[in-house]
C-alpha cells in the first residue's frame, strides 16, 4: 500500500531537508545551541535528580512483536577470576546481548525510511547489514542535553492513564502546557506522559504494547512549529497503536525521523517525574539523555536523568 496523499501533505509542511545544509546528520539537535543549554541549566532549583530509564532485564518490555528486538541477555564471562595468577586481584566481568531499542532508548534518524529515503534525502540503501547506518547513525548525536519539558497529558485530561488507542493531539499537548504553566520553546526536549508505562510496571507486558495511547499523526506539525529538538514518551510504540488511519503504520516515525530529522524516544518511565513536577509545580528542568555512541546504530539505550 502506498502512503496516502494526507501523509505526503504533512511531510511537505514539516520537512527540514537542507535546513542545516546538505551534509547535516543530526537534524533538530542543531536547535540545541550553547545559549539553549545555558538557559536549561538555569532551570535547576533544588538539584533533585529523577531517573527516567526502565531497568534492563531479561523479562523487559519486548514480547517478540518486533522480530530480533530481544530483551537483554546478561551473561557472566568471569567470576572472581585471578587473571594475573594466584593471589592477585580477582575480576568479575559480564556481557550483554540485546536489541539497541529493547528498553528505554532513542531512535536514530535512520531507524525508519519511506519512499526509499532517509533524513536529508539520503538513500535508504545507505543502511547496510555490515556497516549499519552510513549517515545519521546514533553516534552522530554526540550530546543530548537541553531543557526538558514534561507535558503530562494524562494529568491534564484528569486521568491517571490515557485509554489504549487514545491518539494524543496538539490540543492535548496544549492542555498539558496550560497545566504546566510553561510554553515549549526552540531547542526543548519534550517528554509526553500518557501513563501507559504503568501497565508494564504492573506486570502486563502484552497489555503495555497493545492497545496503546500514543502520538497522533497531527503532532509532528506542532513539534515542527515549536522547533522542538527531540520527543520521548512512556509507550512501546511512541505513536498510537493500532494506528489512527487504517493500514498506515508508523507514520509519526516517518514524519519525525525522516522528514524533520527529530530524535524520538520510547519506553521512558515518567511516573516519578510526574509526581515530582506535580509536587513542585514546575514542569521544566535540565535533561541529560546522552546516547550510547554505537557507531552506525539505528538506535541506542539511554539512561536519562531530569534535574529539577
Amino acid at each position: 500500500m502506498t502512503l496516502p496523499a494526507e501523509f505526503h501533505d504533512i511531510a511537505k509542511r514539516v520537512n527540514n531537508w537542507g535546513r542545516w545544509g546538505a551534509a547535516d546528520e543530526i537534524g533538530t539537535l542543531n536547535l540545541v545551541t550553547d545559549e539553549v543549554v545555558r538557559a536549561a541549566a538555569a532551570e535547576i532549583r533544588s538539584g533533585r535528580r529523577v531517573p527516567l530509564a526502565l531497568p534492563l532485564r531479561e523479562d523487559g518490555v519486548q514480547t517478540g512483536l518486533i522480530p530480533g528486538r530481544i530483551n537483554p541477555l546478561h551473561t557472566m564471562v568471569q567470576i572472581n577470576q585471578e587473571i594475573f595468577g594466584p593471589g592477585t586481584v580477582a575480576c568479575s566481568d559480564d556481557a550483554v546481548t540485546m536489541g539497541l531499542q529493547a528498553g528505554t532508548h532513542w531512535d536514530a534518524l535512520t531507524h525508519v525510511s519511506h519512499s526509499g529515503r532517509l533524513y536529508n534525502g539520503r538513500p535508504a540503501g545507505s543502511v547496510t547489514a555490515h556497516g549499519g547506518a552510513e549517515f545519521s547513525g546514533i553516534d552522530k548525536a554526540r550530546h543530548v542535553v537541553s531543557r526538558g519539558v514534561l507535558l503530562d497529558v494524562a494529568r491534564a485530561r484528569g486521568v491517571d492513564r490515557l485509554a489504549g488507542g487514545h491518539a494524543v493531539t496538539p490540543e492535548d499537548l496544549e492542555a498539558a502546557e496550560e497545566l504546566a504553566g510553561v510554553r515549549v520553546r526552540a531547542g526543548d526536549i519534550v517528554l509526553v506522559r500518557t501513563g501507559q508505562v504503568q501497565v508494564y510496571l504492573a506486570g502486563d507486558r502484552q497489555g503495555y504494547g497493545f492497545p496503546s495511547p500514543g502520538l497522533s499523526v497531527r503532532t509532528p506539525e506542532w513539534f515542527h512549529a515549536r522547533d522542538v529538538a527531540a520527543v520521548a514518551n512512556d509507550t512501546l510504540t511512541f505513536e498510537v497503536f493500532p494506528p489512527e488511519i487504517d493500514d498506515l503504520w508508523l507514520p509519526v516515525h516517518a514524519l519525525d525521523l525522516v522528514e524533520m530529522g527529530m530524535l524520538q524516544g520510547q519506553n521512558w518511565n515518567l511516573e516519578e517525574l510526574s509526581t515530582a513536577c506535580g509536587e513542585t509545580g514546575r514542569y521544566a528542568f535540565l535533561l541529560s539523555a546522552m546516547p550510547e555512541p554505537f557507531v552506525g546504530g539505528t538506535g541506542t539505550p539511554v539512561a536519562p536523568v531530569a534535574i529539577l
